[in-house]
């Protein structure tokens, strides 16, 4: 019996120990990170709710929203000055990244960021914008659309997740974002993975293209790598799908125009799972497909992005 009980109290001991290291480690990198990579725009309080957004430029509206696990810092990097000459460009943090907190735990979903970044563009005087989307921020500009046709000049999708696929859910985020281990693997995750890990798997995203030079120092890591960044991308990466399946109905009642660019080497969101439907199931929507270009066109073919966004406004009458 007393054995058992010194067994325990070492258990407990060295659960005590990492928890605190743990706390410490990740805590300390967050703080670098905030330190390193401060917010470069400014705030708008939607209901109370901080918005960090940038915006450049003078003449029609164009809002641009980032992928899972970006924040505004990826739209910043080269893409954004491609359009400040001709639009006024805006660009969010979507809840839960960057420097815009989370909504809340669980149970964020795509029309809750579309309505909190409406209500953001609306104060800025932002109005019927050209709204352009790339990867999960595709289907944060579908929702957009979907729930607020008349304040969407257009839609741009950029190998943008609009349609629910088959297979099993990622088995990382499906556990991050599970109900009691989720908050501790976050933590452990957040203080323990190396970065040099961290940078391969950005590298791996512009597969088959290369990542761009500087492009992992300017996005910063460390904001992507804190606790409740995690713990926010999980949760919506994992409930997408269900929402998608719902979403897609409404695709057809979509009467702005809608441009479609999407590389037949994806293979992060697949061509013809998500591109190709909408292009069928949207009225005006114009598919371009990009011979062997991966997940990232508005970095390794911005021509071609900027072109589509120059089309969706012209078809919208604002060019």
């Amino acid at each position: 019996m007393l054995l058992a009980l010194r067994i325990l109290a070492a258990l407990v001991l060295i659960v005590a120990v990492v928890a605190v290291a743990t706390w410490w480690r990740a805590s300390a990198r967050k703080a670098a990170a905030e330190a390193a990579y401060p917010p470069e725009g400014q705030f708008v309080a939607v209901e109370g709710h901080p918005v960090h957004y940038v915006q450049k430029g003078a003449g029609p509206d164009v809002v641009l929203i980032h992928g899972a696990s970006g924040n505004t810092r990826d739209m910043t990097f080269s893409f954004m000055d491609r359009l400040t000459d001709r639009y006024r460009v805006t660009v969010f943090d979507r809840p839960g990244h960057g420097y815009t907190p989370r909504l809340a735990l669980s149970g964020v979903t795509v029309a809750d960021q579309a309505d909190l970044l409406l209500g953001a563009a609306e104060q800025l005087g932002v109005t019927r914008p050209v709204v352009v989307g790339q990867s999960f921020g595709g289907a944060v500009a579908m929702a957009w659309a979907v729930r607020h046709p008349e304040q969407t000049a257009a839609v741009v999708s950029i190998a943008g997740a609009t349609h629910p696929w088959e297979g099993a859910l990622d088995r990382l985020y499906a556990t991050v974002a599970a109900p009691w281990i989720g908050r501790p693997l976050a933590w452990l995750i957040s203080a323990w993975v190396p970065m040099g890990y961290v940078e391969s798997q950005v590298e791996g995203v512009f597969t088959p293209q290369t990542e761009p030079e500087g492009y992992a120092q300017q996005i910063g890591l460390g904001l992507i790598m804190r606790p409740e960044n995690l713990l926010a991308n999980a949760h919506q990466r994992t409930d997408l799908r269900e929402e998608l399946r719902v979403m897609r109905h409404e695709y057809p009642d979509l009467m702005m125009p809608i441009e479609i660019l999407h590389g037949t080497a994806d293979d992060i969101v697949g061509l013809e799972v998500h591109a190709e439907k909408l292009a069928q199931e949207a009225p005006d929507a114009q598919l371009t497909t990009l011979p062997g270009i991966g997940h990232m066109p508005h970095h390794v073919a911005p021509g071609a992005v900027e072109a589509a966004i120059d089309r969706a406004a012209a078809k919208a009458g604002l060019l």
